[in-house]
């Protein structure tokens, strides 16, 4: 194999693991693991404590799509969830929204007591 073959070679494989590793990224858990960033201020699963800020769980997933694509553009005023939409692509966003749209809403479960 000459130079030139190798190089090719090389590129082509370059290439189709780049192609492949979406596929990888986007196992069964991927939803899951990206909505996660978002249980630090929306609670566990989208189940908020208290309402504020809402609680996400059960939520209309276009509707939800719509305000993260909302934050991102910056056509919804936030403190802070614009910040975070911007770090997703919109097949992100979508992956979220419908992660959030399937669970079943509901109140947030207490936090466990120290000790138990």
């Amino acid at each position: 194999m000459n130079l030139a073959s190798k190089s090719l070679a090389l590129a082509l494989l370059v290439a189709g693991s780049s192609i492949a590793l979406p596929a990888i990224a986007a196992g069964p858990t991927a939803a899951r693991d990206l909505a996660a960033t978002c249980f630090t201020c929306h609670g566990t699963n989208g189940h908020s404590v208290g309402g504020v800020p809402p609680s996400l769980a059960g939520q209309n997933k276009s509707y939800l799509l719509q305000q993260m694509k909302d934050f991102k553009a910056g056509k919804r005023p936030a403190t802070i969830m614009h910040q975070n939409a911007k770090g997703y692509t919109d097949e992100q966003l979508d992956l979220i929204a419908g992660y959030f749209a399937s669970i079943k809403p509901g109140p947030a479960s207490p936090a466990p007591r120290a000790g138990y």
